[in-house]
Parts: structure tokens; sequence; C-alpha cells
């Protein structure tokens, strides 16, 4: 059985991807992360201040899993992949604008120098 507690001990505070699934381990959301640890332990902490739809979604929540990545911006590729490959259609999930990938690109290739 997933303890989801037990399981937010473990995660660490490296960038990467998280995927949720629902009790059919469908999966329900794809997400990105600077910090897993900080990102994914915020879905399950008071829900003061969540959307009713972030809400509903922590509920659908029996499991979830991650990758860690290198860097902010391979754990964005990463999440576009993943998303891509599964044919997952965002039901909770927002579409990102082109400015944020951008700015992220920007800003790895300022840090690779």
């Amino acid at each position: 059985m997933f303890d989801i507690e037990e399981e937010l001990k473990k995660l660490p505070r490296s960038p990467g991807v998280y995927i949720m699934h629902d009790k059919r381990d469908e999966i329900i959301y794809v997400g990105k992360a600077i910090s897993l640890k900080n990102r994914v332990r915020q879905y399950f902490q008071s829900s003061r201040g969540k959307s009713a739809k972030i809400m509903q979604m922590v509920s659908r929540i029996a499991r979830f899993e991650y990758i860690v990545t290198d860097s902010e911006l391979e754990a964005l590729v990463l999440e576009n992949n993943l998303i891509k490959e599964n044919a997952i259609t965002p039901c909770f999930g927002m579409t990102r604008p082109i400015p944020i990938l951008r700015s992220l690109c920007a800003r790895a290739i300022r840090a690779s120098f």
C-alpha cells in the first residue's frame, strides 16, 4: 500500500517532474518543480488558499511518483514529453504561456556561461 505521508518524507529537494495517479493508476497530473519536496508537499498541506480544482485533484490522488532532473529546464522538457507521450489531457493542468519557456531558456543559457 502506498503511504502518501511516508513518501512525502522521502522526496528530494532536487528539481524534477512529479506524476500523480488516481486509484485506477491512471495519470491525472504531471507537473515540474524546482524542489520536488517543496512542491509536492504543498498539495497535501492545509487546503486554505487552494482552488476548488486543486482540492478536487488532491482528493483523487492515490499515489505519486517522481523523476529527478539536473535542472529546472530539463524538468520543463521532461514534463512536456511525458504529457505528449502519455496523451495526457490536462483536466487539472493549465497551458503554459510561451514567455515562461523563453525565460527559463534564457536563465539556463546565462547559467551555463
